[in-house]
């Protein structure tokens, strides 16, 4: 075959409409193949970290498997800090902060995506318009308010706000709130339902993916939250996870930085957040999805 019939051959090969998607398809594969590597290589590399022995982990060049699986750091690791109260702690916290934020903010997306009342548009606009108010504007303001309510020193301050609603929360659930039929609310409150039995048996079940997804984002935020913990709790025995950890990276660095006990450590805190996203993502992705308005 001469040059130019080759050239001819190529140039059908990308004129083809179905060889173009096949080309197109095998590209974003390779980028998404790509990325995904870019991602897990930290994660991996703390995992392979906290199995090996201090000296393999000082060897150069690297290893990327350990040669010797040592899972006796992850004993060690947690007899060395409280993790067991640490974890205690973290899951109290989450726990109330992920019900009253689940409560609260439900039940303020029915009322403005469900229910007219005067002034319903301009409150819900300033509403969203908080979001644009950074967190850190208003630490002072509310460390001082806590502070005279006597609430510094304890985890009131942690849980109490999440009874009050978000605003990203409130929005996402009032966009789902939005695809449910109101005809179904009409014909409750032809049976006599009120509001209440409406939002509790009707709304809340039928946006049990929004709710699932609200409730995920909630622990996740509680259980990795470092700041407020930082500021609020002051005694060793109420100490969460985030702050034993920093607490923990201290005591395993007294004597060098021993990084199998610290990434086994960090496994320890992080792994629970893992398996939660596991367990329940497909409902925070069928959720994450109806809410940016991509159902079906």
């Amino acid at each position: 075959m001469n040059m130019a019939a080759a050239a001819a051959a190529r140039s059908g090969f990308f004129h083809n409409r179905k060889n173009r998607k096949m080309l197109t398809r095998i590209i974003v594969l390779i980028l998404l193949t790509a990325g995904s590597v870019l991602f897990v290589l930290p994660f991996w590399w703390m995992v392979s970290t906290s199995l090996k022995s201090p000296q393999e982990i000082a060897q150069y060049p690297p290893t990327f498997f350990p040669a010797q699986w040592h899972w006796k750091n992850y004993e060690e690791a947690w007899q060395l800090a409280d993790f067991t109260t640490y974890t205690i702690n973290t899951l109290t916290i989450a726990v109330f902060a992920v019900i009253g934020h689940v409560l609260s903010n439900t039940f303020i997306a029915y009322g403005f995506a469900k229910i007219r009342f005067p002034g319903r548009q301009f409150l819900f606009t300033v509403l969203l318009s908080t979001m644009m108010i950074p967190g850190f504007v208003t630490l002072i303001p509310q460390y001082i308010l806590f502070a005279k309510l006597h609430w510094v020193g304890t985890y009131l301050p942690l849980i109490v706000p999440g009874f009050f609603g978000g605003p990203f929360s409130v929005f996402m659930l009032r966009q789902f709130f939005m695809t449910i039929p109101n005809d179904l609310i009409e014909a409750a409150k032809i049976d006599g339902a009120n509001h209440l039995y409406i939002w509790s048996r009707i709304m809340v079940p039928l946006a049990k993916p929004a709710v699932a997804t609200i409730a995920i984002l909630t622990f996740n935020g509680a259980w990795n939250d470092f700041l407020g913990p930082l500021l609020y709790v002051n005694d060793v025995s109420k100490y969460t996870l985030q702050i034993g950890l920093e607490s923990f990276k201290g005591t395993v660095s007294s004597a060098g930085m021993q990084w199998h006990y610290l990434m086994a450590g960090s496994l320890i805190v992080l792994a629970p957040v893992v398996l939660l996203f596991f367990l329940f993502q497909r409902y925070f992705i069928e959720g994450m999805n109806i809410s940016a308005g991509t159902k079906g």
